[in-house]
C-alpha cells in the first residue's frame, strides 16, 4: 500500500511539473540585429558607453560605440545596461526539483568512485527551477553531480533548449572530487560533543582517493582488454580533456587535494570552495589553481573567524592573483542560484570594483570552465549570449531584464513565478 502511495505521489507531482514547464524554447535567429544607446560592460572590466552591438547567426559581428554603423532590426536601449549572459558552475540546475521527493532528485548516485556517471543524461531541461534563473541574468551552467568522493562527470549547459543534446555546451567538462574532512563536529543525536575533533579516518580516506587515481592513470597505460567505466572516465583528467574539480576548505585539505592531484599527473585543477584557501596563496599561485568561491551570504566557519570572512574572501583571493569565481552552494543550491549576480554585488560591498566582481560571474568563470573562447564576455566573434537590463545587473533592486539573448535567440523572460505575479496582482489590484 505505501508503495503504490509512493507511486500516486511521484504521477502526481510530475503532472504537476508538466503543467508548470518551462517556455518553448526560441527559435534561431533569423534576422540581424543591432542594439544601440546603451551602456555595455564587456565582462573583461572594460565598459562602452552608449555602445552598439550587431549579431547575426548567433555571434555578435560589431561592437563598439555609437560611431559603429547599425545593421538590420533595431533595439533602442538607451540608458539601460547589457550584461554577458551569468554563468552558474558547480550547481546541481536541473538535476533535482523537489527535494523532499526522492524520485525528482538526480544529482547523487550510488557509490563513492563514480566518474563514469554524466549528469547530462540526467539533466531536465524543462525545470521550473532552470527557468527561474533566466530572469536573473543567468543563461548558462555546469550541471555538476554530488555525493561520494568521486561524484561524478559534469557538462556545461545553456539554460534554454527543448533536451540536454540542446542544451550542452561542453560536454563531460570536468571530474568532481570531494575531499575529507581532517576535522569533523561531534554527533550530538549519539551524545557526541558538538564541537570540532579530528577525524580519524581523513588519512584512510585520502589514501583511497590516492590509489584510485594512481589506478586510473595505470589503466590508461596498460591498454587493458578488461573494460573499467570509472577509470575510462577518468583518462581526460591526465590527459588535459578533462579539470578536476576538487571541494575542499580548510587548508589543510587544500594543500593535500591538490598536491595529492599533481602526484597523480592531472593537468588541470580547479579549487570549488577555499574557505581558507586566502591563507595559501602562493601555493594556489605556484600550482595556478584558480578558485570557486562558494555563496557569499553565509555565516563564518570557525569562531575565530572574522565575522565577514565569507563576504570578502572573494577580493582576498583576487587581490592575491588568484583567478576567482562565484557559485551558489550551500543550501538551497539551486533556489539560490538565481541570487548569483546579488552574491556578486555583495561582494563590491567590501570594496571590490564593480567590474571585477562582475568578471566573477562571466569571464573568469568561462575560463576556469574552459568556454571562454565563445562565451563569459562581449566581444566580435563570440556568441550573442548576453541580456539587457533596466539598471545594475548586480543590484536585485534595479536588475531589471528587457531581453535576453543565449546564442543570437531571443528567450522568454516568462516564468512560472512571473504567471503567479501576473495573476495575483490582477486579483488584487481589481479590488
Amino acid at each position: 500500500m505505501r508503495v503504490f502511495k509512493n507511486i500516486l505521489l511521484a504521477i502526481t507531482i510530475s503532472v504537476g511539473l508538466q503543467t508548470w514547464a518551462q517556455q518553448t524554447p526560441a527559435p534561431a535567429q533569423s534576422e540581424v540585429l543591432t542594439i544601440k544607446g546603451a551602456t555595455a560592460h564587456i565582462g573583461d572590466g572594460s565598459v562602452i558607453e552608449n555602445s552598439v552591438i550587431v549579431f547575426a547567426n548567433g555571434t555578435i559581428t560589431a561592437i563598439g560605440n555609437s560611431s559603429t554603423t547599425t545593421q538590420g532590426r533595431v533595439i533602442d536601449a538607451s540608458g539601460k545596461h547589457i550584461y554577458p549572459g551569468f554563468i552558474a558552475p558547480a550547481s546541481t540546475l536541473g538535476l533535482g526539483e523537489v527535494d523532499a521527493l526522492r524520485q525528482t532528485r538526480d544529482f547523487d548516485e550510488l557509490g563513492d568512485f563514480i566518474p563514469n556517471i554524466r549528469s547530462i543524461i540526467a539533466y531536465n531541461a524543462e525545470s521550473k527551477v532552470v527557468e527561474s534563473l533566466r530572469p536573473n541574468g543567468v543563461l548558462l551552467a555546469q550541471v555538476t553531480p554530488q555525493g561520494g568522493k568521486i561524484s561524478g562527470t559534469s557538462t556545461v549547459m545553456q539554460l534554454d533548449a527543448w533536451n540536454w543534446e540542446d542544451a550542452a555546451v561542453k560536454t563531460d567538462d570536468a571530474i568532481h572530487l570531494n575531499l575529507p574532512n581532517s576535522f569533523k563536529r561531534g554527533r550530538w543525536w549519539l551524545g557526541e560533543d558538538r564541537g570540532w575533533k579530528p577525524n580519524d579516518k581523513y588519512a584512510k580516506d585520502l589514501g583511497e582517493i590516492k590509489d584510485y587515481l594512481a589506478a586510473s592513470k595505470a589503466y590508461g597505460k596498460a591498454n587493458s582488454t578488461i573494460q573499467n567505466e570509472g577509470f575510462k572516465a577518468m583518462q581526460g583528467l591526465f590527459n588535459g580533456a578533462k579539470k578536476l574539480f576538487i571541494y575542499a576548505q580548510g587548508e589543510r585539505e587544500i594543500i593535500d587535494g591538490v598536491t595529492l592531484a599533481k602526484e597523480a599527473g592531472v593537468k588541470d585543477v580547479v579549487l570549488v570552495g577555499g574557505y581558507e584557501a586566502h591563507k595559501i596563496i602562493p601555493f594556489l599561485k605556484q600550482h595556478n589553481i584558480p578558485v570557486l568561491v562558494n555563496r557569499v551570504h553565509t555565516e563564518p566557519r570557525g569562531d575565530d573567524d572574522d565575522y565577514d570572512l565569507p563576504y570578502k574572501l572573494p577580493k582576498l583571493l583576487m587581490d592575491g592573483g588568484i583567478m576567482v569565481g562565484l557559485n551558489a552552494k550551500g543550501q538551497m543550491e539551486r533556489m539560490n542560484t538565481r541570487n548569483l549576480p546579488f552574491y556578486a554585488g555583495h561582494v563590491v560591498g567590501q570594496g571590490m570594483d564593480k567590474e571585477d566582481a562582475l568578471r566573477m560571474i562571466t569571464s573568469n568563470t568561462a575560463k576556469i570552465l574552459g568556454i571562454d573562447g565563445k562565451y563569459g564576455s562581449l566581444m566580435n566573434g563570440k556568441s550573442a549570449t548576453f541580456f539587457i537590463s533596466e539598471g545594475d545587473a548586480l543590484d536585485m533592486r534595479t536588475n531589471i531584464l528587457t531581453h535576453a539573448f543565449i546564442d543570437g535567440r531571443e528567450i522568454s523572460l516568462e516564468t512560472h513565478q512571473t504567471k503567479l505575479w501576473k495573476r495575483y496582482q490582477g486579483k488584487y489590484d481589481g479590488k
